[in-house]
């Protein structure tokens, strides 16, 4: 293996990362019957707590579990609108993209006295990329949620909730545990992607998820719902990334190589458009006054 080719495989790994653990989130949301379009905000604030977690902490330990504590709270009430309020989740989950912005730019302003940046912090400090916790997170998402959705009682209840609410229900299957549990795996996920995110550029910034939420989501769409096909689609889409970066050299206009990634993302899921079916119930609230009726 070439040294070049090594270094383009580790950054397409290590871009990968944030996809990847988005994505297999975004899966059991949706597999539980619930459209999280609420991934850009999820990411943007675990990245933000992450970085006020180890500024305060001085421990990337501290960031990853302020993080992890947010995403929690912030896909809590994302699931309290759209399970418990039934609001429409297309518009819950913009509703709460533009919160978190909004949040997190207040945010900078009082803990670091910036509207831009904050200030630097350490991150993971790990020799190799192979022994960042965050990293090895998001391969074990991808081993432990494909056990999980097709090799367990809960899988196959999440499943069954996300393909007809009111069947599960019938069969004695609570839907509102199934789409919180859905919702929160998929917050706890994306938040660890922000974390990643802040660890790697060692600061926060406003809005630096810089839709790599929606992207996520198109790699689960891409990956079929299933948690190792949104990990391949994610690696394509970390390579088209990788690419940007490489093409940099100033014979193509920037503003064309900047939207590379995102030229690639509608380009494939064009193509794959008509080719794929997700849950049959996912978006549909569930009703279950009707079954009393």
């Amino acid at each position: 293996m070439s040294i070049e080719f090594s270094v383009i495989l580790f950054q397409i790994l290590r871009i990968a990362v944030p996809y990847v653990l988005t994505s297999v989130g975004a899966t059991f949301s949706e597999r539980g019957g619930v459209v999280n379009l609420a991934l850009e905000g999820l990411m943007l604030s675990g990245a933000f707590a992450a970085a006020v977690g180890q500024t305060w902490t001085g421990s990337a330990i501290g960031g990853i579990a302020a993080a992890l504590l947010c995403g929690l709270g912030v896909s809590l009430f994302f699931a309290f609108m759209t399970v418990t309020l039934k609001a429409d989740q297309i518009v819950a989950g913009i509703a709460t993209n533009i919160l978190v912005m909004g949040a997190t730019r207040l945010g900078l302003s009082l803990f670091f006295g910036s509207a831009n940046i904050s200030g630097r912090i350490a991150g993971i400090d790990t020799p190799s990329l192979f022994l960042d916790p965050l990293f090895l997170c998001a391969v074990f998402s991808v081993v432990a949620g494909h056990l999980l959705l097709y090799k367990t009682p809960y899988g196959l209840r999440l499943r069954a909730t996300g393909e007809s609410a009111e069947t599960a229900d019938s069969a004695g299957i609570s839907v509102v545990a199934m789409r919180y549990s859905g919702v929160l795996v998929s917050g706890a996920l994306a938040a660890l992607g922000g974390a990643f995110l802040v660890f790697q550029q060692h600061s926060f910034t406003d809005n630096m998820s810089a839709g790599r939420g929606f992207m996520a989501l198109a790699a689960m769409i891409i990956g079929k719902w299933t948690p190792v096909g949104a990990a391949l689609a994610s690696l394509m889409f970390a390579a088209g990334e990788s690419m940007e970066i490489w093409f940099q050299t100033g014979l193509i206009p920037s503003q064309l190589v900047q939207s590379l990634p995102y030229v690639i993302t509608l380009v494939v899921l064009a193509g794959f458009a008509g080719k794929t079916a997700a849950p049959k119930d996912a978006g549909v609230p569930f009703d279950n006054t009707r079954r009393s009726e």
